[in-house]
């Protein structure tokens, strides 16, 4: 995808400082970049258009042979090849970030994961990106070639008549005229800048032209913006696929440690206690006839035993999925979340209707660990959570009034979180500048 970039808009300045921005922007570096990126592009363009018909034309009429087939996938390979000289350029010079295409074989190595010479140049012939880039190798030419002409006539024309004044000299000294000539025929008539009026016109026309230069350095790279962009990089279903094969790691990933997690509590916790329990009723049974009060004793204590036994699982459950969520909402569900956080917590729930099972699911799970990350980390006093529909998004506001410092680097449960919430179409941004506050929004599908 393609970086953002600003454009020249001097009325979005404030107010003092519109003619400035206005009289800077010939002389600042974008606007250099962007000239030299048209300037080049026509070499380029040409050396691109030529490789290209010349291949195609020479691998189109040996396809009665069998190097027909050959030569049209190195004609395809040579234009991808150009096209990442491209996409360097228009990131080095556009500031144009375009992502990588989809490799020729794909991640499995083409049809049944075969690689090869053979399956490599068949990719080649079937990818719609290949054919992408000779599209934008012919079409490229043309634009470049006209903008080439205008970014050449606009910066000569504009720095010339703009430095008139300096240079008018050379005429009458070395050319045996009085100025530069605009209009000469046959019969000896001439037009010569030569008057004061006429220097300061033509002056005020070059600088009336430096200042239009950026903004029509700006339209014509604008289009090789979106050629290179939409020609040069991945397709939207290409893109697509990725990420939702990311989606995919992420959500497997995901699940095998929620049952590693699960695999753990039950282990170490309810597993364990009950192993507990049943030795303890096997010491009891043993003493029951021999000391029939240490074996009630004994009996006492498992009792209790099996009583923290259940109140584990049934943390364990309510953590998977709580029943009051299946049965009653997520306005209840969060409304007894809260109730067991260390910290003061307002809950707001304000859904027409309730949304996808999954998506409740997934909302009650980040409600749950931001309100854990408030109870042990944050310091804070109180606590609210909001929760709402626009259109076809469920959004979740969790604020408190903490120590603030929190974010999403790597290796935090944030980042972990925002990537669960990522494998759904969601979005998680965080707000939390040292000293707090911090705010949490997270953005969820409808369905």
């Amino acid at each position: 995808m393609a970086t953002a970039y600003r454009p020249y808009e001097p009325e979005t300045e404030p107010r003092g400082h519109l003619v400035p921005a206005a009289l800077k922007a010939p002389f600042q570096a974008r606007v250099w970049r962007e000239f030299l990126y048209l300037v080049i592009s026509l070499p380029m363009a040409i050396l691109t258009f030529v490789y290209t018909i010349t291949m195609i034309a020479l691998g189109a009429g040996l396809l009665i042979t069998f190097l027909g087939v050959p030569v049209l996938g190195a004609a395809l390979a040579g234009c991808r090849a150009l096209g990442v000289v491209e996409r360097a350029r228009a990131r080095a010079l556009l500031r144009l970030d375009v992502a990588e295409p989809e490799p020729v074989l794909g991640r499995r190595g083409g049809r049944g994961g075969k690689r090869g010479p053979v399956a490599w140049v068949g990719a080649l012939l079937r990818s719609g990106t290949s054919w992408r880039h000779v599209i934008y190798a012919l079409i490229h030419l043309p634009w470049a070639v006209f903008s080439f002409a205008f970014a050449i006539a606009f910066t000569s024309y504009g720095w010339g008549f703009a430095t008139y004044p300096l240079w008018r000299w050379v005429f009458p000294r070395y050319v045996d005229e009085p100025g530069l000539q605009i209009f000469g025929d046959d019969h000896g008539r001439a037009f010569y800048l030569d008057t004061p009026f006429e220097i300061t016109a033509t002056c005020a026309m070059g600088v009336l032209v430096l200042l239009l230069t950026p903004w029509v350095m700006r339209a014509l790279t604008s289009v090789d913006r979106i050629m290179v962009a939409g020609l040069l990089g991945p397709s939207r279903l290409a893109s697509r696929v990725w990420e939702l094969e990311s989606d995919r790691g992420t959500v497997v990933d995901t699940a095998a440690a929620d049952l590693r997690r699960i695999e753990r509590d039950l282990h170490d916790g309810a597993q364990a206690r009950l192993v507990a329990l049943a030795m303890d009723l096997g010491l009891a049974k043993e003493k029951l006839e021999e000391d029939p009060e240490a074996a009630a004793k004994m009996v006492d204590e498992a009792h209790g035993e099996v009583k923290l036994a259940l109140q584990e699982l049934r943390d364990l459950a309510r953590g998977i999925h709580p029943a009051i969520l299946t049965d009653r909402g997520l306005g209840p569900a969060l409304s007894a979340l809260s109730a067991r956080c260390t910290v003061p917590v307002t809950v707001t729930v304000d859904l027409p209707q309730r949304p996808a099972p999954a998506i409740e699911g997934i909302a009650y799970f980040t409600v749950s660990e931001l309100l854990q990350n408030i109870s042990k980390h944050s310091g804070a006093r109180t606590a609210e959570v909001d929760v709402w529909r626009t259109e076809d998004r469920v959004m979740l506001q969790i604020t408190d009034d903490g120590r603030g410092g929190a974010g999403t680097s790597a290796g935090s449960g944030l980042a972990g979180l925002a990537e669960r919430i990522d494998a759904v179409d969601g979005i998680l941004v965080v707000n939390s500048p040292a000293g707090g506050p911090t705010t949490v929004t997270a953005e969820l599908p409808w369905r």
